[in-house]
């Protein structure tokens, strides 16, 4: 079918740095490629892979809210067989929803409802999310840019559950299912021996990995990187590793070779930004002194799919610091700071008053060509945003920070960074 081509054609056009510069995994693909014998990949907001089974289908991963009714649509005209089980890869939402389309159809049809597969921790997670609605609509507004999102109270909750490790077999397929931190702390990734298919879920998206996300709950880089690691051991058993792997977010790899190396930099990438910050912390340094001095290794941050689109490696080494080190930053002036307000009105004062502080914040972003472009306009950032907090109903002030954040978002790689400043510009 055309689609199947379409998407192995733009796989291999990312992989080969042909497609578009920085390509956002987060961007939904669709189309459909039966990318193994009775192996179907949708590329959608998250992916969702599916497994034919005399038994029915097995489904990694099942759609967001927003397009679980799209990738049904999609896998019908692949399959018209029952889902007999999804497994989540973890509970974040773009993964998890769309059991109930399949739960309808069976019902409808008279067919046994699918089962729910996934690692213990889901359950809390989701418990988590219901305790934490408003919080998580707030962050993911920003994040997305999406300002009427509501987040959701109601989950499917599987129905089976594993801590470490899962030998799952349906209607003469069989599926290790195994256990690893790292953006979540229940994730799972599906290894699929016969059909030489790996199901990397988000520990793998075409993209740095997203391992420091500045709003959300603690990830970790380390153990995401000996995750990857032991997909790599599957090449060392009798039956060979994968040739094919389906990642969370962008599109399938295809080939041992490619597979390997891009498992292998990804923990290289992981491990050297987690080095650094230790080696930093276990100096003495500040927070500030690591985010300013860890850099990733160049030749990894070439690849096509380690691009920072949705996270970025400065924000990984935040995450490293609160990961072991705490919460605090080193400065003894924000272990018991004075409110934001208060600082930016006597800054002001000092430099004659809000306006002055927006005009130098201006004039920064004017001058964001020069040999540093990016360290002006985080200068720019830090005195609008002073200017503004000491002046929030002055036009004048208002509108510089808009057009500093403004700037600052179209300067942004990352979905992170960007959603940020443009929120930030939307609330000048």
């Amino acid at each position: 079918m055309p689609e199947d081509h379409d998407v192995l054609a733009i796989a291999e056009r990312l992989w080969n740095g042909d497609g578009p510069s920085g390509p956002n995994p987060m961007a939904p693909g669709g189309g459909m490629a039966e990318v193994a014998d009775g192996v179907a990949f949708v590329p959608s907001f998250a992916n969702v892979s599916a497994v034919r089974t005399d038994d029915g289908l097995v489904l990694v991963d099942v759609g967001s809210p927003f397009l679980s009714g799209q990738v049904h649509r999609t896998l019908r005209t692949w399959s018209d067989l029952p889902l007999h089980t999804a497994v989540y890869s973890h509970g974040h939402i773009d993964h998890v929803f769309g059991v109930h389309r399949w739960e309808a159809e069976a019902d409808e049809h008279g067919w046994p409802a699918p089962s729910v597969v996934a690692h213990e921790a889901v359950a809390a997670r989701f418990d988590r999310y219901v305790r934490t609605a408003g919080y998580n609509a707030v962050v993911n507004r920003r994040q997305f840019g999406i300002d009427d999102l509501q987040w959701p109270t109601e989950y499917r909750y599987p129905d089976r559950t594993f801590r470490d490790h899962l030998d799952l077999e349906v209607g003469g397929v069989r599926a290790e299912l195994h256990h690893a931190r790292g953006e979540t702390d229940d994730h799972a990734w599906a290894w699929f021996a016969e059909q030489q298919v790996l199901c990397a879920g988000d520990l793998f998206i075409w993209a740095s990995p997203n391992a420091g996300n500045p709003q959300k709950v603690q990830r970790f880089p380390l153990e995401w990187a000996e995750a990857l690691k032991r997909m790599l051991a599957l090449y060392d058993t009798p039956g060979g590793g994968p040739e094919v792997l389906l990642p969370g977010h962008g599109y399938p790899i295809v080939g041992a070779d490619r597979i390997r190396r891009a498992l292998s930099e990804t923990a290289e990438l992981l491990e050297s930004l987690v080095a650094q910050t230790l080696e930093l912390m276990n100096a003495g340094a500040r927070l500030d002194e690591a985010i300013h001095s860890v850099t990733p290794p160049a030749h990894l941050m070439a690849r096509p799919y380690l691009q920072p689109v949705y996270d970025e490696p400065e924000f990984v080494v935040r995450g490293v610091w609160r990961l072991y080190g705490g919460w605090w930053d080193g400065n003894p002036a924000t272990l018991k700071p004075a409110p934001e307000a208060d600082l930016a009105r006597e800054l002001a004062d000092l430099a004659g008053g809000p306006g002055a502080l927006a005009d130098r914040a201006l004039a920064l972003i004017e001058a964001a060509g020069s040999a540093d472009p990016d360290a002006a306009l985080r200068l720019a950032g830090h005195l609008a945003e002073l200017a503004w907090l000491a002046a929030p109903d002055d036009p004048g002030v208002a509108e510089a920070r808009r057009s500093v954040c403004t700037r600052r978002a179209d300067a942004a790689t990352s979905t992170m960074a960007r959603g940020i400043f443009a929120w930030a510009a939307r609330e000048s």
